[in-house]
């Protein structure tokens, strides 16, 4: 059984639309995440996962909804998006009493879809399960994936027909920067401020009003896009619309990992002027964050004019802020105990020397090759550092050229390379012996990796 205590349809009215997901007529549960389940205290069986994450069926005390929200998209602004393919079922109280939502995507049209057909993949759904779930294991904070279930469906996208799918995904709540946006947008001050006290209830109960939310906002998403930047993750698609508040990743469209390191890498088959490039992640998130702080204006003076330059105080703020969970990050990865006056300029110039090596395995493997700047870390990082280097860096990420060739054969019907995948991400601080094929970068010729939303 799901216990539902549905908070969003019970306290903010008139921020969503009541719908019920599409039936999948054919459903099969694809993949089912049994550890995830009982983390959160869920009785599920794989029937029932079957019915209740495929649409076919409504499980009791579920309150479907579309939520409604807005968007910065490349910087050009939405002034209505909303769950066009997706439907929360409803909101769980884990054992620790904290709250999760279940959400379906690719769970059928509803009036925020804009023309789309409202459904998903197969292939975009398991990405998203599998990234996720890699994620969790590195560590980051993240939304989470039960279930991906076929639906027996086919869906059009530009490859051609493809088999259908619908994804289970708990995430900590679906408020974005592009909720906040939504309503300021539309001078509904009044839906704007519930949003607001709602997010500061459910997120942040110990922050101080519209400020206090804003400060504690910035400090997740400095420390998310620190921890996505070590791990040479690549988002792709960093609307304000995929910004949670909660300080999770969400969207797992075209997003992907670095394999040999350049500042400029683009993954997405539609960011052709690399907006959301690899370096440019921390300042997109000063952006996004600045589109935050204009929504929150009305709630932070009553005076424009000074409410305005207050929000800009703690704009400016925001660099230094990404700057110090960064240099946290990076002395973790390099192995330094403590903090020395050199470590700054140790840590600035590593990336210039790294340019064309594999991220993943410089860190891992001590630097090999960076000849004068290893010199220098060796001479900081003192004894013992092969075993810090081994608990802070992974072995095994998704390696693109690995999770395409998994996605492809699950597309016709082989989940074996998906589920070997799958198991060996779960681990990916895990010795590199026996499992070279997980850890070693694509060999060499490979066209560049093109990653898609999968609408």
């Amino acid at each position: 059984m799901m216990h539902f205590d549905n908070s969003w349809t019970r306290d903010l009215p008139g921020t969503f639309l009541r719908l019920d997901p599409a039936v999948a007529p054919d459903p099969v549960l694809l993949v089912w995440n049994e550890v995830l389940a009982r983390d959160l205290g869920l009785e599920v069986s794989r029937d029932e996962a079957t019915r209740w994450f495929s649409g076919a069926e409504v499980p009791a005390g579920a309150e479907p909804a579309a939520l409604a929200y807005a968007g910065h998209q490349f910087g050009g602004f939405s002034p209505q998006l909303g769950d066009g393919r997706a439907h929360l079922l409803g909101e769980v109280l884990g054992p620790d009493g904290r709250r999760w939502d279940i959400q379906l995507k690719g769970s059928g049209r509803t009036p925020f879809s804009r023309g789309g057909d409202g459904r998903a993949a197969v292939g975009p759904m398991l990405r998203e399960y599998l990234i996720s779930e890699a994620m969790a294991a590195l560590g980051v904070p993240t939304t989470r994936s039960l279930a991906v279930v076929a639906t027996g469906e086919a869906v059009w996208r530009e490859e051609g027909r493809l088999p259908g799918a619908v994804l289970a995904r708990v995430a900590a709540s679906h408020i974005r920067v592009g909720t906040f946006e939504f309503y300021s947008a539309r001078s509904e001050v009044d839906k704007l401020r519930a949003v607001m006290e709602y997010t500061i209830a459910r997120h942040y109960p110990g922050a101080e009003g519209a400020l206090g939310l804003f400060d504690a906002v910035v400090a997740g998403q400095a420390r998310l896009v620190a921890q996505w930047m070590g791990l040479g993750f690549v988002h792709g698609v960093m609307n304000t619309d995929n910004m949670a508040l909660s300080g999770e990743t969400i969207d797992y469209g075209p997003c992907a990992f670095l394999d040999a390191y350049a500042p400029g890498t683009v993954f997405s088959s539609i960011d052709r002027r690399g907006r959301y490039a690899f370096a440019n992640q921390p300042g997109i998130m000063a952006w996004n964050l600045s589109r935050l702080a204009e929504a929150l204006l009305p709630f932070i003076d009553s005076d424009e004019a000074r409410a305005v330059d207050i929000a800009n105080a703690r704009l400016d703020g925001i660099a230094g802020v990404f700057r110090a969970e960064w240099l946290a990050v990076m002395r973790r990865k390099l192995g330094l105990l403590g903090e020395e006056p050199g470590d700054e300029a140790l840590i600035d110039d590593l990336l210039p020397a790294m340019v064309g090596r594999d991220w993943t395995l410089t860190f891992r493997r001590g630097f090999e090759g960076l000849g004068d700047w290893r010199a220098r870390w060796l001479e900081r990082v003192g004894e013992g550092w092969e075993a810090r280097l081994a608990a802070a860096n992974p072995a095994v990420i998704p390696r693109n050229h690995i999770v395409e060739a998994a996605l492809q054969a699950a597309t016709v019907g082989d989940m074996e390379p998906f589920q070997a995948l799958l198991a060996a991400v779960r681990d990916p601080f895990g010795p590199e012996a026996g499992r070279e094929g997980f850890v070693l970068p694509p060999p060499e010729g490979l066209a560049p990796y093109v990653t898609f939303c999968g609408t």
